[in-house]
Order: C-alpha cells, then sequence, then structure tokens
C-alpha cells in the first residue's frame, strides 16, 4: 500500500498536462455539500493551478434557485447535461450521470477519470467503455452506494482515503489502494479561537446527535454551538430545533459559507459520530486551528484525531463523554497540551496538502499512460 508520505518516483516530473474527470452520484455546490465536495473542489483548483483541466460530472437535484436554473438550462440543451462554471471549472450536471459519461468524455476529452461514492462501479464502467482510464477514489465504506464490486469495474488504480478505508476494501473485495488522507489546507482553516463554546458540526444521527444532546442537557453550565453541515430539509430543522428548544445552553446556527466562523468560537470540537465514518474531515479542519477534539472509535475518525484529541468508544457511558467534556473546558492545563498536539497532528508530513497532491497527480498520470 502506498501512503501520501511515500511519494512515487514519478511525482518528481510528470511535465504534460492532464485533461482530468471527476465523476459520481454525490451533488455539487451549491445545491450539496459535505467532505467529498470540499476534498474534490480542493484537487481540482489545484489542478487548475498547475495548468491542467479538471471537469466534473454530477447529478443535477433540480432544488432551490440553483437548481430550478439549471433544470430550465437542460431542458433546453441538445445534451444530456447543463454546464456551469459556478465553482471555477466546468462542471456538467445531469439527472443520470452514468448515462450521460459516454456525452460527457466526448465533450472533456479527459485523459483520466477520477469515479468517486455513489454509483461508482457503473460510472467507471461507462468510461472505460468510452476508451477512459479509472481511478476509483474510495472515500466511505457504504458498499451497497457503490452499485456493484469494485475490484471488477475496470479501474487502473485505487485511492482511499484513509488507512481504515483501505483495510476495509482489502478485506472485503482485495483491492489494495493508495492512502491520501483529505487535503486540509490549514491555510484555510486556520483562525484564532475564543473558547466561548462546544462546537458540533452536522446536527444527525450519524454524526452522533443523539449523544451530542445529551451530553449538553448534562452539561448546563457549557455553551454549545451545533452547526448545520448537510443542509437539513424543513422538517428535519424543525424537529431539531424542536429538540434543542429545551436547552437553553444550545445554540443552532444554519450552514456557514465558511466554517471557519464556527472554529472562531469554539474551545474544541465534539464528534460523537455513530456511524463508521471513513475519516472525519471536520476533525482534520478543527486541528488547524488548534482545536482538540473528543470523538468516537467508529470509522476512520480516531485517524483524523490522532493525538490531538480524546477517542472514546461510541458505546461508552454517558458519563465518561460528560468527564471529557467538563474536563476540557475547565482544566486549562489539559486543554493547552490537547490543543498544541492537535496543531501538530494537523501539521505532520501526510497531511501536508503538497505532498498529498503531488502524489494523487503521480498516480493519475501513471493511470493516463
Amino acid at each position: 500500500m502506498t501512503v501520501a508520505t511515500r511519494i512515487p518516483p514519478e511525482a518528481e516530473a510528470v511535465p504534460r498536462t492532464l485533461r482530468v474527470a471527476f465523476a459520481g452520484g454525490n451533488g455539487l455546490p451549491p445545491e450539496d455539500s459535505g467532505g467529498v465536495q470540499s476534498s474534490t473542489d480542493d484537487l481540482a483548483r489545484r489542478l487548475l493551478a498547475r495548468g491542467d483541466a479538471p471537469a466534473v460530472l454530477a447529478p443535477l437535484y433540480g432544488q432551490g434557485v440553483f437548481g430550478l436554473r439549471a433544470r430550465a438550462r437542460l431542458k433546453l440543451a441538445r445534451e444530456p447535461f447543463a454546464e456551469d462554471r459556478h465553482l471555477g471549472y466546468p462542471a456538467f450536471r445531469t439527472w443520470f450521470p452514468a448515462e450521460a459519461v459516454g456525452v460527457f468524455a466526448h465533450r472533456t476529452r479527459p485523459d483520466v477519470a477520477v469515479v468517486q461514492c455513489r454509483g461508482s462501479v457503473p460510472i467507471a464502467r461507462a468510461f472505460r467503455a468510452a476508451g477512459v482510464p479509472v481511478v476509483l477514489y474510495l472515500r466511505n465504506v457504504e458498499f451497497t452506494e457503490l452499485d456493484g464490486d469494485p475490484s471488477r469495474a475496470g479501474a487502473a488504480a485505487y485511492i482511499a482515503n484513509s488507512r481504515f478505508t483501505a483495510a476495509t476494501y482489502r478485506e472485503a473485495f482485495g483491492i489494495e489502494a493508495h492512502v491520501i488522507p483529505p487535503t486540509v489546507d490549514p491555510s484555510r482553516f486556520a483562525v484564532e479561537t475564543d473558547g466561548s463554546a462546544v462546537l458540533f458540526i452536522n446536527p444527525v444521527a450519524e454524526k452522533g446527535l443523539d449523544r451530542a444532546l445529551s451530553i449538553a442537557a448534562a452539561c448546563p453550565e457549557i455553551p454549545f454551538l451545533f452547526v448545520e453541515s448537510w443542509v437539513l430539509s424543513p422538517a428535519a430543522r424543525a424537529a431539531l430545533l424542536r429538540r434543542i428548544a429545551p436547552l437553553p445552553n444550545v445554540a443552532f446556527e444554519r450552514r456557514k459559507a465558511d466554517v471557519r466562523d464556527a472554529f472562531r468560537r469554539a474551545r474544541f470540537l465534539l464528534a460523537p459520530g455513530v456511524w463508521r465514518e471513513a475519516w472525519g474531515r471536520v476533525a482534520s479542519e478543527a486541528q488547524c486551528s488548534g482545536l482538540p477534539v473528543i470523538g468516537s472509535d467508529r470509522g476512520g475518525l480516531p485517524e483524523a484525531i490522532g493525538p490531538g484529541g480524546v477517542v472514546l468508544s461510541a458505546e461508552a457511558p454517558l458519563a465518561d463523554w460528560v468527564a471529557e467534556v467538563r474536563r476540557l473546558w475547565s482544566d486549562p492545563a489539559s486543554h493547552a497540551a490537547l490543543s498544541a498536539a492537535a496543531r501538530a497532528h494537523a501539521a505532520r508530513p501526510e497531511m501536508d496538502p503538497d505532498r498529498q497532491f503531488a502524489t494523487f497527480r503521480a498516480i493519475l498520470a501513471q493511470a493516463a499512460g
């Protein structure tokens, strides 16, 4: 297995320009947001800065002002997608990405396609049928989302976003993947913090909403800030606000265009996830500002937290979580030590964005031939 800190020799000199397609079944901003979108956007922008030509094929949801306008453009288009440059590079939005691959590949003529997340297997096969080499980016361990066996997708190479993800796919499918953690550029996330609240980002069930609410209820003297990440439906948001209402120490805010606004007010990050998350990008982002993380032992989250926080069993008694929250809130020495460890963990070589990108692009260039 190749890890991000061991750059392949070909990464040192890959002279030619690459046309790179990103494709998958996850939406793009402003219709969708999350770790996948943030990581893809960072890679696309780095490719642009190097002189390469990225383009993204993604599903259209058709909701909101942006989505309705895209739907209108799609109706008038002679192709199965609506093109825009909302993100600063070409994005092609379509109802069914796998069915649009052939036309998309003919239009953009990519040297290599990076296929990821929902619908990966049929999308990868469609690119192979169009004569485009594929690198399959394994970003989660929800196998059913892939719509097939990834070992039979015809990929030239595989990238996993954590050792946990790589090990899971190796055990299930015999796949050997390069490991490149999500790119988190400290210059985009590091801020001075005032330590005025415990921060919980993405208040949904998978991220440990029940546990977070229980902790907040048990610590009425500590202010908590819950911030939306995955866009909540009006019904889901109303249900959340009803649950928060009896807790005067909990504030809720809608999704931030710039997450640093939330980080500025945090003393540490709470991440009590209950699903097998492949990494835990928000933990890495928070640590850039010296914010320790109290998180669960599920999936790749412990890798993301490392020594820069506290890892507890997802099944640990509530009292254990409350004790750690109160310790980090009220013990300056403990907080200072973990804050320093968080900064150091965020700055480790494996997380260096330039090294990660060099490895990523070398893998693409090798796959492109």
